[in-house]
């Protein structure tokens, strides 16, 4: 059975119809970008189709299943670690105290084979020290898959400053790197991540941008402390958001393998991307925590069609405090079904031929490449940041967000709209404090969440 296809100009007419007395116009919408996103898009439209697949699959998987642990007691991180993986997680990304020194990590990964279970840190502006910490612990097994995510721009970005300058923290993580590189053959070594924009408040642009500037800021540190150009790119991980909103976050990852094929030409050594998607922590909600389920379902669905290599979803208590059990099994589970029983990742890249996602995707990659080129022309993303060119930007963009769902143009659901009015709680585990006494060189780009004004309105 065939259907009649209308052409642009029926589908308008029938459109306007529907509209009344509202004009066409008013179902085109502009982005925090300035990006236009239209409510047609067609063949006639001169949508040019193209491909940005992952380039390989994880061990006979769609993609790597990255659990998160968080933790400072080394036998219960090490009983979390083993529930993880036997429950059907492919690797780890730890957190917390047990990064302190290589022993506690050691007995945290007591049972860990990391010839097969890529271990993954999170530790911030001490990256260098946990990285020290896991060589020792994984005793120099040449097949080792270690992913020390060394990023100290994030962490210098986040806290506004740095217990050095960050200047001598970037060299100091290209030097772990470098001492680290013979030894651990298969390992990766930095984190060139967008996250802290996004977290921030940033557009998509801009995280986009931030994580091609951080990447080439640790591709030439990496070169100043003796790696080969080729060992560099390879070793860097690109670390982006996912949130609810699918179709932009699938079409960020496939963007970013655009823009990353263009750096990497640029640069002299093209290579793939691998690309690490982890769930947005500012999308959360923590009052009424359970529709944070269905955001992190969401989230992990754009990570799996938009071709992230690891996909890193949080506990949907992650705003309260840290995950338990209950919370990091329905995490896991989460992508395991998404996985295996709903297949997404059985086609490489299954975006690809939508109009709406190719163009999507286009524009969204030279938005993030001319973002890129201003923080390059500033200098690079530390002189940007001391300088403050991107906070501003990036306060602009959070300030649209926050005007829509304070005017009701935009909703979170269980927080602005169809809110439970007596919300069952979820159990968490408490953080441990931290106290911080960086002195602030430049305007810090702060985690927000964006229900949080709204949760204490409601109390």
């Amino acid at each position: 059975m065939t259907f009649p296809v209308p052409t642009p100009l029926e589908w308008r007419e029938a459109a306007q119809k529907a509209l009344k007395d509202l004009p066409i116009e008013s179902l085109v919408h502009l982005d925090a970008d300035g990006l236009a996103v239209r409510p047609l898009y067609a063949a006639a439209s001169g949508v040019q189709p193209l491909s940005a697949p992952r380039p390989s699959d994880a061990d006979g998987r769609a993609w790597d299943l990255r659990a998160p642990v968080e933790g400072d007691d080394p036998a219960a991180v090490n009983a979390a670690v083993l529930a993880e993986l036997e429950g059907g997680a492919a690797s780890v990304l730890l957190a917390g105290a047990v990064l302190d020194d290589s022993e506690p990590l050691r007995r945290a990964l007591d049972g860990v084979a990391v010839e097969l279970a890529p271990v993954a840190l999170d530790a911030g502006i001490d990256g260098p020290d946990a990285a020290n910490a896991l060589a020792v612990a994984a005793k120099g097994a040449p097949r080792a898959k270690l992913r020390f995510h060394l990023d100290p721009i994030g962490a210098f970005a986040e806290a506004g400053g740095s217990p050095r300058s960050v200047d001598e923290h970037l060299m100091l993580a290209a030097n772990t790197a470098q001492r680290h590189a013979g030894a651990y053959p298969e390992a990766s070594f930095f984190l060139a991540s967008g996250r802290v924009a996004h977290e921030a408040g940033g557009s998509i642009a801009q995280e986009l941008a931030f994580a091609a500037a951080s990447a080439v800021a640790y591709a030439r540190a990496a070169l100043e402390a003796g790696m080969t150009l080729e060992r560099a790119l390879a070793g860097t991980v690109v670390g982006l958001s996912v949130d609810q909103e699918y179709f932009d976050s699938l079409a960020k990852i496939r963007a970013m393998r655009l823009i990353w094929r263009s750096l990497t030409r640029a640069l002299g050594w093209e290579t793939p991307a691998v690309i690490e998607a982890r769930s947005s922590r500012r999308m959360l909600a923590a009052r009424d925590p359970w529709p944070n389920l269905l955001r992190l379902t969401a989230a992990g669905f754009a990570g799996g069609v938009g071709g992230a290599d690891v996909v890193v979803l949080d506990g949907f208590t992650t705003a309260s405090g840290r995950p338990e059990a209950f919370a990091r099994r329905q995490a896991r589970n989460t992508q395991l079904v998404l996985m295996e029983e709903a297949s997404l990742g059985r086609v490489d890249d299954p975006a690809a031929g939508s109009w709406f996602l190719d163009s999507r995707t286009r524009e969204l990659a030279e938005a993030g490449w001319a973002e890129f080129q201003m923080i390059e022309a500033e200098g690079g993303v530390i002189e940007a940041l001391s300088g403050g060119v991107i906070q501003p930007r990036i306060a602009r963009a959070r300030a649209l967000r926050e005007k829509a769902y304070a005017d009701g143009s935009a909703q979170i659901v269980g927080v602005t709209r169809f809110e439970d009015a007596d919300p069952r709680p979820a159990s968490t585990e408490a953080l441990r404090p931290t106290a911080s006494s960086v002195e602030r060189v430049c305007e810090p780009l702060t985690p927000i969440r964006f229900a949080e004004p709204h949760e204490a309105n409601a109390r």
